[in-house]
């Protein structure tokens, strides 16, 4: 079967690019999502089986003509105006598509509200294609359950490798989507490590914002204390435009009332070539061994990425000092928030799904286990006796050390001792300290290995300060441009 798509239809589309075309009557907005669904069909669903994609949305092709008509008779909306967007599988939608998180005992469940971040790239004129893949229960099933896999959706790949090539935390498909062009954007959750972490193994850009800039209602949960959203995409300019349209205060979400006058109209105006010029960096690799000798880093290239930001005028602080980063964290925030808040979502489902809490759903999956229990489900039967009040001093005390390690004696006391910036790390290492901290990340390419496989860095920093993370990486980005495209057999 043979399609001819539109000559405009290519990988590495960016949003300027498309609207520049859109604007010029040389391509609509249905054109580019019958294309994406090209791709999906070709390179996702049959070989190489990528597997990013869990459910597409069967409105999609109206939502664009609609989208299309409305351009010529009213003008755009925004930047996002006809851009497919792919969203992670716990993040709710409120049409004829499912939310499930990956699991089986959900996969019938069909939200009747829109997450308010959902809302927002709807307002924005975005056109949900469909939801993605993900670790099952954003990688609170088992501790043997592998990166990208889950019950309902089976195991995504990374797009630079063969199939034992790591692919990243649990926001994977979304990442994964991203890379290999079967969406513009795509948008991810994080507790730990979960968007920077796929974003570093497929070689996009992913920003783990500040937890309370992008409202958590309508996302099946983790944790309260440390989860978010987050946007993806394969340039700086593209992660910007997506993250602007997804912060902003929500009511019914008490961690976006401090964003209030903190949130930036338009991240975009931090896109600034010569953004290094001037800027105080500091370079965080007092690691394990192990790290530096796993085949996640290397040496030779994260020197590179050294050097090219002293190059673009930056002061760089070498190997800097984080008194708490090698503390023995303790997991009693996650373990009880899991408990507390998964068991809170599930009670609220409707009478005909099969689980409303933890025990049920532990319940369920032993009885399809062939099917649900491939890896088994310990994380799970660890967090079901716990106490579901969050008045465990355990909890308490490991809540109150999370704040005052990751912040006070953490990132904030580095940045004050330094008078930094940000701080840069290798790969993805400094995910667990922003995460507890709440602070903010921005992952992007740096680079590949010998064997092919992607290389990244993070830039991290306080409380909202996005709009510098940005302009830093957008520095960065343009003046290496190191990304390159997966190459897909027969693409």
């Amino acid at each position: 079967m043979t399609i001819i798509f539109n000559k405009f239809c290519k990988e590495e589309l960016t949003i300027s690019d498309i609207q520049d075309a859109m604007e010029k009557g040389d391509l609509t907005s249905k054109e580019l999502v019958m294309y994406y669904l090209y791709r999906i069909a070709k390179y996702d669903q049959d070989e190489p089986n990528i597997n990013s994609v869990l459910e597409i949305n069967p409105d999609a092709i109206f939502i664009a003509e609609a989208l299309d008509h409305e351009r010529k008779i009213k003008g755009t909306r925004g930047p996002l105006h006809g851009i497919p967007i792919l969203l992670k599988d716990n993040i709710e939608t409120c049409d004829s598509m499912h939310t499930s998180a990956g699991t089986l005992a959900l996969e019938n469940y069909t939200a009747s509200k829109d997450a308010f971040l959902v809302e927002k790239l709807r307002d924005a004129g975005a056109v949900i294609l469909g939801k993605t893949n993900m670790t099952e229960l954003a990688n609170g099933m088992s501790s043997k359950t592998w990166a990208g896999y889950s019950s309902r959706g089976g195991q995504v790949l990374n797009p630079y490798g063969d199939s034992d090539l790591f692919v990243g935390g649990s926001s994977s498909g979304s990442a994964v989507a991203v890379a290999a062009n079967f969406t513009v954007l795509s948008v991810g959750t994080e507790t730990d490590a979960s968007i920077l972490s796929p974003a570093i193994q497929n070689s996009v850009v992913g920003i783990k914002p500040t937890v309370g800039l992008i409202s958590r209602r309508g996302i099946i949960p983790f944790t309260y204390s440390q989860d978010t959203a987050g946007p993806f995409a394969r340039t700086v300019t593209d992660v910007a435009i997506l993250l602007t349209a997804l912060s902003g205060v929500d009511r019914f979400d008490p961690a976006t009332y401090k964003s209030e006058g903190r949130v930036e109209q338009d991240y975009s105006i931090y896109l600034d070539s010569k953004g290094l010029r001037g800027a105080k960096i500091g370079v965080y690799n007092n690691v394990t061994s192990n790290f530096l000798n796993s085949d996640e880093y290397d040496d030779e290239l994260f020197n590179n990425v050294i050097d090219s930001i002293r190059d673009q005028g930056a002061e760089i602080f070498k190997d800097i000092d984080i008194p708490s980063f090698h503390r023995n964290w303790k997991w009693g925030v996650t373990l009880y928030e899991m408990k507390h808040s998964l068991n809170n979502f599930l009670s609220q489902l409707p009478p005909s799904l099969p689980v409303h809490s933890i025990n049920e759903l532990i319940e369920f999956n032993k009885g399809i286990k062939d099917k649900a229990l491939k890896y088994g489900q310990n994380k799970l039967e660890q967090r079901e006796p716990l106490s579901n009040t969050l008045r465990s001093p355990e909890y308490l005390l490991a809540k109150l050390e999370d704040i005052y390690y990751s912040q006070e004696q953490g990132i904030d006391l580095v940045l004050k001792k330094y008078d930094l910036d940000a701080i840069l790390f290798p790969s993805y290492i400094g995910s667990t300290i922003c995460a507890k901290a709440g602070y903010p990340s921005i992952a992007l390419p740096a680079g590949y290995m010998k064997s092919g496989r992607p290389f990244g860095i993070t830039f991290a920093g306080t409380a909202f300060s996005e709009g510098k993370l940005i302009k830093l990486a957008y520095a960065f980005e343009q003046a290496t441009k190191l990304r390159l495209s997966p190459i897909l057999p027969y693409a």
